[in-house]
Parts: C-alpha cells; sequence; structure tokens
C-alpha cells in the first residue's frame, strides 16, 4: 500500500512539475498539461478509493487464530476446575430449605434475585476461556436435569462438583482415566436401578410435602399444587400465570376455552355480564370463510324446526352471512351465536379438530368432500354448555366422546416426544389442557416484579417436582437418599473387572455425601458431622432436617424428593464428569482486541468544546 502511494505521489509531483515548466513557455499547452494533470490526480485518487474498498474483505476471509492448552504437570485440567468451582460454589449458595438467594444484575429493568439453580448457572459468563469452559461443561448438567425434571438443578451442579473434584485428585495420582470413568458409567448406572427399587408411589397427602419442599419449605404454595392437582387429576395440566394482586390464587378452567370471542355483540344474551350462554347447543364447524347466507339455510331451518341453539365456528364470517345470523337472532327465531376458530394457519385446522372430537362434530373442509350447502344435522356436534364472551369462548363437552378424546391425547403425547422445539410442546401441552376437559391457573402474586420473578421460579420448580414425583415415585429428601446409595458401592465393586473401575466406583461413593453436607453447611452445621450421624442410623428414613435443625424419620417429616429428580441429577453429573476427566488439552479463540472507533474529522455534528 505504502509503496503504491509513493510511486503516485512521485508520477503526480512530476506531472506538476511538466505543468510548471509548460507554463512559462505559453498557456495552450498548459492547459492541456493542466487538464492532463487533473485526470492523473482524479484516477489516482479513483485508485486509492479502489484499495482502500478492497482492504475490508481481505480482514473478512482472516480466521481467528486458536490457543492451545495442554496438560503439562496438569495445568489445564486445573484451569478448568476452577471453573467448575466457581460455578458451582455460585449456585450451591442457594441449596437446602436455608439456602440463599442469587443476585443477578439485569441490563434493562430491576435486577433479579433468583434461587434457581438454573436460571443462576445460565448468566455466569467468566473472563479466562479455559475457565469459562468448564463451568459451561457443569452447566450442561444443570440444564439437561432442568429440561427432563425440571427441578434439582442445583443438586445436579454439586454432584458434578463432587465427581470431577475427587476424579481430578485420582488421575492426577496416575490413574487411567479410560477406566476410571467405565466405573463410574457402570457404578452409575447400578445405583439407578437400586434409586428405583427403593422409590415408591406418592400419595395424594405426601404431593404437598413434594412441592413444599422443591419451593423451599413454603406449605402455601404445596398445598396450592396439591389442590390444582386434585381438581384437575394428577395428569391435569396445571399452568402458572404472574397475578395482579399481592397474593397468590388458583382458579380452574372448566371445559376446552380459548382465546377467541364472538364476532358481533349482538349475540350476546346476558346484557349485564355481555356474554352469550347456551346449553345442550349444536356446533357447525367450518375451515373456511362463511361468504354466503344461502350456504347455511339448510343448517339454520333445521336449528329452527328442532328448537335447539347453534354455534358457528368458521375462519371467518362475511358481512352479508353475518347480517343474516344477526337479524334472525335479534328477531328471536334462532339462538345462535358465531366466531373466528382459534389458532392461525395449520394450527387452526388441529383446533379445529380437537372441538369437532370433543363434541362428535365433524369439521367441513372443501379436501374432505363435504360442502357447506350441502351439510345437515349430521356434520354437527354436541355440548353441554357454551359460554362466549368478548376475548374468550369456553365448550365443556357432554363426555359421550370419551373414549375418542383419549385416543386424541394420546396422538398429541406421541407428537411432543417426536417435537424439537420447546414452543411447539408447549402448544401441544396447551391443546391436550384444553382437550383433558379442565386447566388448573395458579396466580402468582408479589409486591415487586423483582419478588415475583423469585416467587415464580419457585413455583414453577415446585410444579415440576410434584409432576416428576407423579411420574416415577418419590425418596427420602434432604440429600440423605445419594448418603444411602453410597453404602451400595461396595456391593457394585465386587462385579466391576479391575482395580481401576473400583477406584471410579470409589469416587462416586465420596461424591455422593457433597450434597448433604452443603446443605448442612447452607444451614450453619458442619458438613461431615451430619453425615456421620445419618449413616451410624441404619433405618433409611432418618436423615438430617436442615428446616429444623433436626435428625428424624424424613418421610414422616415431609422432606421428600421425587425419584425422577435425584435420578437425572445422578445420570448427569456423572455424564458431565466423565467427559471431563477424559479431556487433556483445551483449544480456545484468541480473543482479538476490539478496533478503537475513530470519530470522523469532518463531523460537525458536535459543538467544537
Amino acid at each position: 500500500m505504502m509503496i503504491f502511494v509513493e510511486q503516485m505521489a512521485s508520477t503526480f509531483a512530476g506531472v506538476t512539475a511538466v505543468g510548471s515548466l509548460a507554463s512559462s513557455s505559453n498557456t495552450t499547452s498548459s492547459n492541456k498539461l493542466s487538464s492532463f494533470a487533473s485526470i492523473s490526480s482524479t484516477s489516482f485518487g479513483r485508485r486509492q478509493n479502489l484499495a482502500l474498498r478492497r482492504a475490508p474483505q481481505s480482514s473478512q476471509i482472516k480466521a481467528a487464530a486458536k490457543e492451545l492448552y495442554f496438560n503439562k504437570d496438569g495445568s489445564a485440567i486445573k484451569k478448568l476446575q476452577i471453573g467448575v468451582n466457581k460455578l458451582a460454589d455460585l449456585v450451591g449458595v442457594t441449596l437446602g430449605p436455608k439456602g440463599r438467594n442469587v443476585v443477578l444484575e439485569s441490563k434493562y429493568g430491576a435486577p433479579k434475585i433468583v434461587n434457581d439453580g438454573v436460571t443462576v448457572a445460565k448468566e455466569v459468563d467468566l473472563e479466562d476461556p479455559v475457565e469459562n469452559i468448564g463451568a459451561k461443561l457443569v452447566r450442561q448438567a444443570a440444564a439437561k436435569t432442568n429440561d427432563l425434571a425440571g427441578d434439582g438443578t442445583t443438586t445436579s451442579v454439586v454432584l458434578a462438583q463432587g465427581l470431577i473434584t475427587e476424579g481430578v485428585k485420582v488421575v492426577a495420582a496416575g490413574a487411567n482415566p479410560v477406566l476410571i470413568t467405565r466405573g463410574i458409567e457402570k457404578t452409575t448406572k447400578a445405583l439407578v436401578a437400586e434409586l428405583k427399587s427403593i422409590s415408591k408411589e406418592v400419595e395424594d397427602s405426601e404431593l404437598v410435602d413434594v412441592a413444599a419442599v422443591s419451593a423451599g419449605n413454603n406449605y402455601e404454595v404445596g398445598n396450592m399444587i396439591a389442590e390444582a392437582m386434585s381438581k384437575v387429576g394428577r395428569k391435569g395440566v396445571v399452568t402458572l400465570e404472574e397475578g395482579k394482586s399481592a397474593e397468590n390464587s388458583l382458579y380452574v378452567v372448566e371445559g376446552m376455552q380459548f382465546d377467541r370471542g364472538y364476532i358481533s355483540p349482538y349475540f350476546v344474551t346476558d346484557s349485564e355480564k355481555m356474554t352469550a350462554e347456551y346449553e345442550n347447543c349444536k356446533l357447525l364447524l367450518v375451515d373456511k370463510k362463511i361468504t354466503n347466507a344461502r350456504d347455511l339455510i339448510g343448517v339454520l331451518e333445521d336449528a329452527i324446526k328442532n328448537g335447539y341453539p347453534i354455534l358457528i365456528i368458521a375462519e371467518d364470517i362475511e358481512q352479508e352471512a353475518l347480517a343474516t345470523l344477526v337479524v334472525n337472532k335479534l328477531r328471536g327465531s334462532l339462538k345462535i351465536a358465531a366466531l373466528k376458530a382459534p389458532g392461525f394457519g395449520e394450527r387452526k385446522s388441529q383446533y379445529l379438530d380437537d372441538i369437532a372430537i370433543l363434541t362428535g362434530g365433524t369439521v367441513i373442509r372443501d379436501e374432505v368432500g363435504i360442502t357447506l350447502d350441502k351439510a345437515d344435522s349430521s356434520v354437527l356436534g354436541h355440548a353441554a354448555k357454551v359460554v362466549l364472551s368478548k376475548d374468550y369462548t369456553t365448550i365443556v363437552g357432554d363426555g359421550s366422546t370419551q373414549e375418542a378424546v383419549e385416543k386424541r391425547v394420546a396422538q398429541i403425547r406421541n407428537l411432543i416426544e417426536i417435537a424439537e422445539q420447546e414452543y411447539e410442546k408447549e402448544k401441544l401441552n396447551e391443546r391436550i389442557a384444553k382437550l383433558s376437559g379442565g386447566v388448573a391457573v395458579i396466580q402468582v402474586g408479589a409486591q415487586t416484579e423483582t419478588e415475583l420473578k423469585e416467587k415464580k421460579l419457585r413455583v414453577e420448580d415446585a410444579l415440576n417436582a410434584t409432576k416428576a414425583a407423579v411420574d416415577e415415585g418419590i425418596v427420602v429428601g434432604g440429600g440423605c437418599t445419594l448418603l444411602r446409595l453410597a453404602s451400595k458401592v461396595d456391593a457394585i465393586k465386587e462385579t466391576l473387572d479391575n482395580d481401576e473401575e473400583k477406584v471410579g466406583a470409589d469416587i462416586v461413593k465420596r461424591a455422593l455425601s457433597y450434597p448433604l453436607k452443603l446443605i448442612a453447611k447452607n444451614a450453619g452445621v458442619n458438613g461431615s458431622v451430619v453425615s456421620e450421624k445419618v449413616l451410624a442410623n441404619d433405618n433409611y428414613r432418618f436423615g438430617y432436617n436442615a428446616a429444623t435443625d433436626k435428625y428424624e424419620d424424613l418421610m414422616t417429616a415431609g422432606i421428600i424428593d421425587p425419584t425422577k429428580v435425584v435420578r437425572c441429577c445422578l445420570e448427569h453429573a456423572s455424564s458431565v464428569a466423565k467427559t471431563f476427566l477424559m479431556s487433556d488439552c483445551v483449544v480456545v479463540e484468541i480473543k482479538e482486541p476490539e478496533p478503537v472507533t475513530v470519530g470522523n474529522p469532518m463531523d460537525n455534528s458536535g459543538y467544537g468544546y
């Protein structure tokens, strides 16, 4: 670039010199030469411009350099372990009934104060790139446990930290990490089988305890979740909302409810509440626009003759057809209401099919070969009750289609298993809830937005823990089940192939005491003393209640954990620890210093002082 500029500058200088010489002899040649000089200067400007424009392209092609950290004297693993410990120590603060909260800075709005392990873990981003990789590895255990069980994220991180700490000591002493990780894997599998054998099915009275323990011994939340479960059934759907008041509240939506109200307020039957209500109502479901009132004549005449109310759900109803319906409703000759189908695109068609299955009707659509003008009473669905407001519609089925509904729910459950996106799963779960005939909604209330977010996360954990308990049963809580499983490791060691695999089993045995020790530490007690006292008693239900600082029968005291949560913690923590111990070199990207933006000297927008 420099050579190019110098050459051009010398040429330019030469041309100027010639121009000055010529000007002394005659003006004509001076004009010619000056024009030549100007051409040279413009072409020089263009070339320089071209060279400057090309420069960014070359920087785009350039790949970022990588830095390699080899494990000489265990230095790379030590750095990774520092990252693991930083994350685990931060998340560990929240463990147990006497665990504290973590304050998270928010770029926008108020800071978040949370007690939820996975939320804290997601916020951690360490400055040192190798330490950050260590933190990210352990974060995976928390995220995976959260996805599957919805609770126990802190325990996953603490258990992973225990396995890594114990494992690194052994590997540093010269043991073979390949065989050690094999030992960890075999021991974990055997312990999961053992865990399932000691698990018991949860009773309705114990659901309160499961939810309360997960919410940090908050029995108000526990009772509310248990009540919600009793109203919609164990497999029913319970959802959370942010409430408007400072108090928590619970309400149950019976039947299928969706956020579409009547098309016209003229359909209202109760002018005080501004709602349209009909009992023993027939439903006409149309998966297209209704443009012509003549198409509806056959169905409407039958409704007038037999005196039953009718609800029309269509993609849209155009003005002419809508006017006909309204006029007949106002004259009193026809009990009718109409609304637009819920959802959009493909989801709209699925909702219409769901309504058809709930009410025993048939959706009128061209692909099926049914046209609206040929439709009769045989395609109509039947609902025990229909309520339409300005924003919502509720359809309560008459129970005659229960078998078809169950088949449809099973079909949607299969779709949930295949679905990859979280949003899609959420929408499919909503459809199950609507078909199942009821949704319990818990409204979480608080005085400030910061408290509301923290409270909502706690209630969400409690709800997930309760669902997990329903799925796979319960075990003794308070970290005692993991501690008791450690005593089973000696028997498992006998089945292992060699001494180094047995060392892997010992690593698991020592790590299983970490969660209980941390629960005790957060309660202000010596963890080692607590674990010794618990193991001194052979009764597997006996343990340490950190909330009351007593040693007692934890099942009776209501300190219960869902088996699914404990299983996920064990599996995911060992999975992360195995991959960690097998690592021997770290490759990270070298961060390039950010270019300093230079102000434009020609910019006159400032005030100049």
